[in-house]
């Protein structure tokens, strides 16, 4: 079955639509690629529970616009994470991965725009589903497997102002968060995850 058709038999989204934000209408066609990276951020986590804490830091960080794009292997924490940033933004209901419907909305103090991209071939079947009009609405999106909306020309279907956060398996339970930004509020948005993060753990002991 293709994902259309998945779309088609499985997609019921929620009632929140995106509000486009008319200050400000990025490029969706310029290269990913062509924006400066941050300097990495490296954070660890020594089990789900702190994976989740991390989420939700970052999710009381969150404003209306921002994107996170969370990349790492089957079971690195891309999840856990996420739901940790629908706690940090109050909702409360279940958050599990949309794999075969590509993309979950859930109502908090922001919307936010859950995307699995496991299944997508490349950023052309975004732009086929009218997804990129989310990234530019007045929630949160986060989206797992972001690597598959990009091609090998680094040519995105996302505008170019995001936070990343790629996962790498250090042990069974253990992770790596490797963390970096594009853009102003990515940057912006990456210096304020980086310090929450330090707190809570100073805090931690």
């Amino acid at each position: 079955m293709s994902i259309l058709e998945n779309i088609a038999a499985y997609w019921k989204p929620e009632p929140i639509m995106p509000t486009p934000k008319m200050n400000s209408m990025p490029d969706l066609t310029t290269p990913s690629g062509s924006a400066t990276t941050s300097a990495p951020v490296e954070l660890q986590s020594a089990s789900v529970a702190e994976t989740r804490q991390l989420g939700e830091l970052l999710g009381r960080l969150l404003a209306s616009g921002d994107l996170i794009l969370l990349r790492g292997n089957l079971g690195a924490g891309k999840t856990a994470f996420t739901q940790g940033v629908a706690c940090g933004l109050g909702i409360t209901a279940p958050v599990n991965s949309p794999t075969f419907t590509v993309l979950k909305e859930y109502a908090g103090r922001l919307p936010l725009y859950h995307f699995d991209l496991y299944r997508i071939e490349g950023p052309g079947e975004l732009f086929d589903l009218g997804f990129e009009d989310y990234f530019l609405g007045a929630g949160v999106s986060i989206v797992e497997w972001a690597e598959r909306g990009a091609t090998d020309d680094a040519t995105a279907a996302w505008p170019n102002d995001w936070l990343r956060v790629t996962f790498t398996t250090t042990g069974p339970d253990t992770r790596l968060l490797r963390c970096d930004a594009v853009g102003e509020r990515g940057r912006a948005l990456l210096a304020a995850f980086a310090c929450a993060a330090e707190d809570d753990q100073r805090k931690a002991g």
